[in-house]
């Protein structure tokens, strides 16, 4: 069963979605769905934050890059915060774990299973509120579908 919210944060007279921003969600849940599905923590883990990611630039590709970041090559957790201040918590939190994911993505055995399966959880959850913010019906997390890798 999945939930679905309205565009309630969006009003009829905006203009609509980036088919960007769509597309980035939606890539976004594909991400969340290998993670769930993933046979080892690592692949678990760098699927999610890659979730995590394409979720934000669905935020920035709605809200736009801030005036004076055009010039150079910025992360997107760095642009998130001022595009979207009420995500910079988020932002910071998936900052941290790039450099992690970077070494995951090489095939690393650096994340337990339980540090995998909580990010699994986290950019669900990120995603959801994202979904809220951008105004993209949501769906429910996969949490309840993540196999035990060990």
């Amino acid at each position: 069963m999945s939930v679905v919210r309205a565009r309630s944060s969006v009003s009829s007279s905006m203009s609509p979605l980036p088919r960007s921003a769509e597309e980035l969600v939606a890539s976004a849940r594909r991400s969340l769905t290998e993670a769930s599905i993933a046979s080892t923590a690592h692949e678990r883990y760098a699927a999610a934050h890659l979730a995590a990611l394409r979720s934000a630039a669905a935020v920035l590709a709605v809200r736009g890059r801030p005036s004076g970041s055009r010039s150079r090559v910025v992360s997107a957790w760095v642009l998130l915060p001022r595009c979207a201040p009420e995500l910079g918590e988020w932002a910071t939190f998936f900052a941290a774990g790039a450099r992690k994911r970077a070494s995951a993505e090489a095939g690393v055995a650096c994340v337990s299973v339980r540090e995998a399966d909580d990010l699994v959880r986290d950019a669900g959850s990120f995603l959801s509120q994202v979904c809220h913010l951008i105004g993209v019906p949501d769906q429910v997390a996969m949490g309840s579908t993540l196999l035990h890798v060990g």
